[in-house]
């Protein structure tokens, strides 16, 4: 459980750091938005130092998936997008394989 909450803390912080960046380029907002995009950035790299991985290739390959989850969840909830079934199915698709890279080894033990 440790596990999928510093992966949805980081998720947060790299949605939010590129979020301002986007912001800057694509809606026009002053460049400062930068500055706590680039400190969201960082927070989610370190986060991910924090998952409990055998490997960093590992780590970062079942984040993806809580990443592909909570981009969804900003479409709907901070853009005001509804998800269509193809982004709910493919969010859960990724889910299940981010629960075998990470668990799958448990259960052959």
């Amino acid at each position: 459980m440790k596990t999928y909450l510093i992966y949805a803390l980081a998720a947060a912080a790299e949605i939010a750091g590129c979020y301002a960046f986007w912001a800057w380029l694509k809606l026009g907002r002053s460049a400062i938005w930068v500055v706590p995009g680039m400190i969201s950035l960082a927070l989610f790299a370190y986060l991910l130092t924090l998952v409990e991985a055998s490997n960093a290739g590992r780590a970062y390959a079942a984040y993806g998936a809580i990443y592909i989850a909570a981009s969804i969840a900003w479409l709907w909830l901070v853009e005001k997008q509804t998800p269509d079934w193809a982004d709910l199915t493919g969010a859960a698709v990724c889910l299940a394989g981010a629960a075998i890279i990470m668990f799958g080894r448990l259960a052959l033990k």
